[in-house]
């Protein structure tokens, strides 16, 4: 028998979790009963559906030292934001289930007096949600419970480096659901398989942009619905009057915490030369004192990377830079795929650190002329998920927030900790279909009919 391995980024030598891989062959059979539970649940009352996934979440609840430890050891999450990450998993399910009972539509004017023209929200039917390893809690939370309160079934094909945080949530869900309305798929091949099938009427997609592109283009080529989240270069502007002093633990958690291996995480900060000597050395005293531990330890801020080939990644696009290093730079003579916490000083907007998401703990810094140059910096990439604006004048806030090219925009916050009811996407290459999380999830998970009804 095949399985699905993870291992733990602090020990690679520790075994977190092993399950069975689904097999090709098993694939009809898996979602014909989805289709099959789908149909029931989609029948079910929104009440009994609100009530299974309050249940789920009250689970979770009771469950979260258990679901925190899992988190830490299997993505090195320091254990501090993995408990965090529960709670917002829990939040989520109880939000859902209380928006699965809001209105589902619209009640419009009739051609004649005696007709009723109302729009109603209906299921899409089988839905395929596939996740990845960095929040293997929050972001399968924040797919599966819309896609469970307006009355989907499920084919939940998680990352492989965080197969065992998924298989617990999926026995938690599956303990208060009708069996198949949420099916488990891992393993090779798992994902081009729920991009393909025609069954599946919706896919949403997290993860890299290579591979969002190639699921968004799957999808719709056989005639479903796509919505992918990809990859953010994001970016983090000081401004000549901003309170940097204030500033700076914002910002450094932004761009290190878990190991800066958030899509939000700020890859690049823009400071405007009036600041920026001040800045500069603020952020490098910032990093230096960052405490980079065993995940599990709760002093930890910095724990290790996913892997010794995201480390290796990391230094490598460090070694190709043309920047300076500030702080950091190599690896810490530790066992498990740790990294230093690494600012580098960029000159040149091209620069690999100021292009390409790494995704580890490395963050280039650019000096700015001017606000304008600074906000040119910010969207000088194919990249518009997340930025933030550190100012302490109104106005330019409120103009700069409609100059920057992101789909999520933060003043004086960082890049990173969008509210889970709020609209979470981006522009250009980060994002692809309508937005997640809060109200805007029903236009994804469901379509909208309109019904006139005459005498």
């Amino acid at each position: 028998m095949t399985t699905v391995r993870s291992t733990n980024p602090h020990d690679p030598m520790e075994t977190v979790a092993e399950v069975p891989a689904t097999q090709s062959g098993e694939f009809p059979a898996l979602l014909e009963l989805a289709a099959s539970a789908g149909r029931a649940w989609a029948r079910t009352a929104a009440p009994e559906r609100a009530v299974a996934l309050t249940r789920a979440a009250d689970d979770i609840a009771a469950e979260a030292e258990r679901l925190a430890d899992l988190i830490s050891r299997e993505v090195g999450k320091p254990i501090t934001e993995a408990r965090g990450e529960v709670v917002r998993a829990e939040r989520t399910f109880r939000y859902f289930a209380q928006s699965a009972l809001f209105p589902e539509g619209d009640v419009l004017p009739g051609s004649e007096a005696r007709t009723l023209t109302f729009t109603q929200s209906r299921p899409q039917g089988v839905v395929g949600l596939i996740t990845p390893w960095n929040f293997p809690l929050a972001i399968p939370a924040w797919k599966l419970a819309p896609a469970l309160a307006y009355g989907n079934a499920v084919v939940f094909k998680p990352s492989a480096q965080a197969v065992g945080t998924a298989e617990a949530l999926a026995e938690i869900l599956n303990r208060h659901l009708p069996p198949g309305v949420v099916m488990f798929a891992v393993g090779p091949g798992s994902g081009a398989l729920v991009a393909q099938s025609p069954a599946i009427s919706a896919v949403s997609f997290t993860g890299s942009t290579a591979v969002g592109r190639q699921v968004a283009a799957a999808v719709t080529a056989r005639g479903g619905i796509a919505q992918a989240e990809m990859g953010g270069q994001n970016p983090t502007v000081v401004l000549a009057d901003a309170d940097v002093d204030g500033a700076i633990a914002g910002i450094v958690g932004s761009a290190f915490a878990y190991a800066g291996q958030k899509c939000t995480a700020t890859s690049r900060i823009i400071v405007q030369d009036d600041v920026y000597e001040h800045t500069r050395d603020a952020l490098v005293e910032a990093v230096k004192a960052l405490v980079v531990l065993d995940p599990s330890d709760p002093k930890c801020q910095v724990g290790p990377v996913i892997d010794k080939a995201s480390r290796d990644g990391a230094l490598a696009a460090v070694a190709a830079s043309s920047g300076r290093i500030l702080t950091g730079g190599s690896r810490p003579d530790v066992p498990g795929s740790y990294l230093e916490p690494t600012l580098v000083e960029v000159a040149d907007a091209d620069d690999v650190l100021a292009t390409d998401e790494v995704f580890a703990p490395v963050t280039a810094l650019l000096r700015a002329r001017s606000v304008q140059h600074a906000i040119e910096l910010a969207n000088a990439t194919p990249y518009g998920l997340s930025a933030s604006l550190y100012t302490r004048d109104l106005t330019a806030a409120l103009t700069h927030t409609r100059d920057l090219e992101a789909g999520m925009i933060r003043v004086n916050a960082p890049t990173t900790g969008l509210d889970h009811w709020a609209p979470f996407g981006g522009t250009k290459e980060s994002s692809f279909g309508p937005r997640e999380q809060g109200l805007a999830a029903r236009q994804f998970y469901t379509e909208s009919t309109t019904v006139a009804v005459s005498p």
